[in-house]
Protein backbone atom coordinates (compact mmCIF):
# COMPACT_ATOMS: atom_id res chain seq x y z
CA UNK A 1 0.00 0.00 0.00
CA UNK A 2 2.82 2.38 0.98
CA UNK A 3 5.68 0.56 -0.73
CA UNK A 4 6.97 2.37 -3.76
CA UNK A 5 5.52 5.74 -2.83
CA UNK A 6 8.46 6.63 -0.64
CA UNK A 7 10.84 5.97 -3.52
CA UNK A 8 9.41 8.81 -5.59
CA UNK A 9 11.77 11.73 -5.93
CA UNK A 10 10.92 15.36 -5.37
CA UNK A 11 12.42 16.49 -8.70
CA UNK A 12 11.80 20.16 -9.29
CA UNK A 13 8.35 20.33 -7.65
CA UNK A 14 7.97 22.36 -4.44
CA UNK A 15 8.49 20.23 -1.33
CA UNK A 16 5.13 21.17 0.22
CA UNK A 17 3.19 20.16 -2.88
CA UNK A 18 4.99 16.83 -2.98
CA UNK A 19 4.57 16.17 0.74
CA UNK A 20 0.94 17.04 1.27
CA UNK A 21 -0.87 14.12 -0.39
CA UNK A 22 1.91 12.15 -2.01
CA UNK A 23 1.57 9.32 0.50
CA UNK A 24 -1.56 7.29 1.09
CA UNK A 25 -2.68 7.28 4.71
CA UNK A 26 -2.92 4.03 6.67
CA UNK A 27 -5.36 3.39 9.52
CA UNK A 28 -3.28 2.55 12.59
CA UNK A 29 -3.49 2.43 16.38
CA UNK A 30 -0.17 3.78 17.62
CA UNK A 31 0.29 4.92 21.21
CA UNK A 32 2.69 7.60 22.32
CA UNK A 33 3.11 10.98 23.95
CA UNK A 34 3.51 14.46 22.54
CA UNK A 35 4.45 18.02 23.42
CA UNK A 36 2.98 21.28 22.23
CA UNK A 37 4.88 24.56 22.35
CA UNK A 38 4.27 24.91 26.11
CA UNK A 39 6.47 21.77 26.48
CA UNK A 40 3.90 19.92 28.60
CA UNK A 41 3.57 16.20 27.77
CA UNK A 42 0.30 14.43 27.02
CA UNK A 43 -0.63 10.88 25.91
CA UNK A 44 -1.89 10.36 22.38
CA UNK A 45 -3.16 7.75 19.93
CA UNK A 46 -2.40 8.05 16.23
CA UNK A 47 -5.38 6.76 14.22
CA UNK A 48 -4.08 7.26 10.69
CA UNK A 49 -0.70 8.19 9.31
CA UNK A 50 1.41 8.63 6.20
CA UNK A 51 5.06 9.68 5.92
CA UNK A 52 3.78 13.22 5.41
CA UNK A 53 1.08 13.54 8.09
CA UNK A 54 -0.95 11.95 10.87
CA UNK A 55 -4.22 12.29 12.77
CA UNK A 56 -4.05 12.05 16.57
CA UNK A 57 -6.62 11.56 19.32
CA UNK A 58 -5.46 13.74 22.23
CA UNK A 59 -6.71 14.99 25.62
CA UNK A 60 -5.89 18.62 24.68
CA UNK A 61 -6.08 20.53 21.40
CA UNK A 62 -3.44 22.93 20.14
CA UNK A 63 -3.76 25.72 17.61
CA UNK A 64 -3.45 25.40 13.84
CA UNK A 65 0.17 26.11 12.98
CA UNK A 66 1.47 25.15 16.44
CA UNK A 67 4.61 22.98 16.55
CA UNK A 68 4.18 19.39 17.79
CA UNK A 69 6.88 16.90 18.83
CA UNK A 70 5.68 13.30 19.36
CA UNK A 71 7.34 10.10 20.54
CA UNK A 72 5.45 7.13 19.11
CA UNK A 73 5.67 3.38 19.65
CA UNK A 74 7.37 1.57 16.73
CA UNK A 75 8.36 4.94 15.20
CA UNK A 76 10.23 7.05 17.80
CA UNK A 77 10.41 10.83 17.36
CA UNK A 78 8.45 12.80 14.75
CA UNK A 79 7.62 16.48 14.54
CA UNK A 80 5.51 18.86 12.53
CA UNK A 81 2.79 21.49 12.81
CA UNK A 82 -0.95 21.21 13.44
CA UNK A 83 -2.70 21.48 10.09
CA UNK A 84 -6.33 21.18 11.25
CA UNK A 85 -8.50 20.33 14.24
CA UNK A 86 -10.47 17.06 14.14
CA UNK A 87 -13.03 15.48 16.45
CA UNK A 88 -11.13 14.50 19.60
CA UNK A 89 -7.74 15.77 18.49
CA UNK A 90 -5.90 17.25 15.53
CA UNK A 91 -4.02 16.47 12.32
CA UNK A 92 -0.31 17.17 11.93
CA UNK A 93 1.69 17.92 8.80
CA UNK A 94 5.02 16.20 9.43
CA UNK A 95 8.34 17.88 8.69
CA UNK A 96 10.66 15.02 7.78
CA UNK A 97 13.79 14.51 5.74
CA UNK A 98 13.51 12.20 2.70
CA UNK A 99 15.37 9.53 4.68
CA UNK A 100 12.90 9.78 7.58
CA UNK A 101 9.93 9.61 5.18
CA UNK A 102 11.34 6.44 3.64
CA UNK A 103 11.76 4.90 7.09
CA UNK A 104 8.19 5.83 8.03
CA UNK A 105 6.89 4.33 4.78
CA UNK A 106 8.55 1.01 5.63
CA UNK A 107 7.16 0.96 9.18
CA UNK A 108 3.65 1.87 8.01
CA UNK A 109 3.76 -0.85 5.36
CA UNK A 110 4.53 -3.40 8.08
CA UNK A 111 1.78 -2.05 10.37
CA UNK A 112 -0.78 -2.04 7.54
CA UNK A 113 0.05 -5.61 6.55
CA UNK A 114 -0.11 -6.78 10.16
CA UNK A 115 -3.56 -5.24 10.71
CA UNK A 116 -5.05 -6.16 7.31
CA UNK A 117 -3.97 -9.78 7.62
CA UNK A 118 -5.37 -9.87 11.18
CA UNK A 119 -2.12 -11.23 12.57
CA UNK A 120 -2.22 -12.15 16.27
CA UNK A 121 -0.18 -10.29 18.82
CA UNK A 122 3.43 -11.36 19.28
CA UNK A 123 3.57 -15.02 20.37
CA UNK A 124 7.36 -15.32 20.52
CA UNK A 125 7.30 -14.99 24.30
CA UNK A 126 6.17 -17.68 26.71
CA UNK A 127 3.04 -16.95 28.70
CA UNK A 128 2.79 -17.32 32.45
CA UNK A 129 0.33 -16.65 35.29
CA UNK A 130 1.65 -13.97 37.66
CA UNK A 131 1.90 -14.66 41.40
CA UNK A 132 -0.52 -11.82 42.10
CA UNK A 133 -3.10 -11.91 39.29
CA UNK A 134 -5.38 -9.19 40.71
CA UNK A 135 -4.73 -5.70 39.37
CA UNK A 136 -6.67 -2.86 37.72
CA UNK A 137 -7.13 -1.33 34.31
CA UNK A 138 -7.77 2.34 33.58
CA UNK A 139 -9.75 3.04 30.42
CA UNK A 140 -9.42 6.04 28.12
CA UNK A 141 -12.33 7.76 29.91
CA UNK A 142 -10.43 7.56 33.22
CA UNK A 143 -12.63 4.85 34.78
CA UNK A 144 -10.85 2.20 36.88
CA UNK A 145 -11.79 -1.49 36.95
CA UNK A 146 -10.40 -4.27 39.13
CA UNK A 147 -9.44 -7.23 36.92
CA UNK A 148 -7.71 -10.61 36.96
CA UNK A 149 -4.76 -11.53 34.78
CA UNK A 150 -5.46 -14.84 33.03
CA UNK A 151 -1.96 -15.06 31.58
CA UNK A 152 0.84 -12.70 30.62
CA UNK A 153 3.81 -12.61 28.24
CA UNK A 154 6.50 -10.00 27.65
CA UNK A 155 4.39 -8.56 24.82
CA UNK A 156 0.78 -8.83 26.02
CA UNK A 157 -1.81 -10.24 28.40
CA UNK A 158 -5.24 -11.87 28.60
CA UNK A 159 -7.44 -10.16 31.20
CA UNK A 160 -10.68 -11.23 32.87
CA UNK A 161 -12.81 -8.11 33.33
CA UNK A 162 -16.38 -6.85 33.16
CA UNK A 163 -15.16 -3.73 31.33
CA UNK A 164 -15.67 -3.73 27.57
CA UNK A 165 -13.19 -1.32 25.92
CA UNK A 166 -13.17 -1.16 22.13
CA UNK A 167 -10.56 -2.95 20.04
CA UNK A 168 -7.72 -0.50 19.47
CA UNK A 169 -8.44 1.48 22.65
CA UNK A 170 -5.46 2.58 24.71
CA UNK A 171 -5.63 1.52 28.37
CA UNK A 172 -3.37 1.39 31.41
CA UNK A 173 -2.75 -2.00 33.05
CA UNK A 174 -1.20 -1.24 36.41
CA UNK A 175 1.71 1.01 35.38
CA UNK A 176 1.82 -0.38 31.84
CA UNK A 177 0.43 1.19 28.67
CA UNK A 178 -1.38 -1.29 26.44
CA UNK A 179 -3.76 -1.53 23.47
CA UNK A 180 -6.81 -3.77 23.25
CA UNK A 181 -6.29 -6.22 20.37
CA UNK A 182 -9.36 -8.46 20.70
CA UNK A 183 -12.31 -9.44 22.85
CA UNK A 184 -12.20 -12.85 24.55
CA UNK A 185 -14.81 -14.71 26.57
CA UNK A 186 -15.12 -12.88 29.87
CA UNK A 187 -12.53 -10.25 29.08
CA UNK A 188 -9.98 -8.79 26.67
CA UNK A 189 -6.54 -9.42 25.21
CA UNK A 190 -4.05 -6.54 25.15
CA UNK A 191 -0.71 -5.82 23.53
CA UNK A 192 1.87 -3.84 25.50
CA UNK A 193 3.23 -0.63 24.01
CA UNK A 194 6.76 -2.03 24.32
CA UNK A 195 8.21 -5.48 24.98
CA UNK A 196 9.05 -5.75 28.67
CA UNK A 197 11.80 -7.13 30.86
CA UNK A 198 10.27 -10.11 32.70
CA UNK A 199 12.08 -9.16 35.91
CA UNK A 200 10.04 -5.93 36.11
CA UNK A 201 6.87 -7.02 34.31
CA UNK A 202 4.95 -8.42 37.31
CA UNK A 203 5.82 -5.31 39.32
CA UNK A 204 4.52 -3.02 36.59
CA UNK A 205 1.26 -4.81 35.79
CA UNK A 206 0.17 -5.00 39.43
CA UNK A 207 0.93 -1.28 39.83
CA UNK A 208 2.87 -1.76 43.07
Amino acid sequence: MIAGLAAQTEGSRPLQAVDRRRHQRVHVNILGRFMLEDRREYPCQVIDMSPGGMAMITPVTGKVGERVVAYLDHISRVEGRISRIIDGGFAVELRNTPRKRDKLASILTWLANRDELNLPEDRRHDRFVPKNPITKIVLADGSEHVCRLIDVSLSGAAIATDANPAIGESIALGKMRARVVRQIEGGIAVEFAAIQNRELLEHHITGN
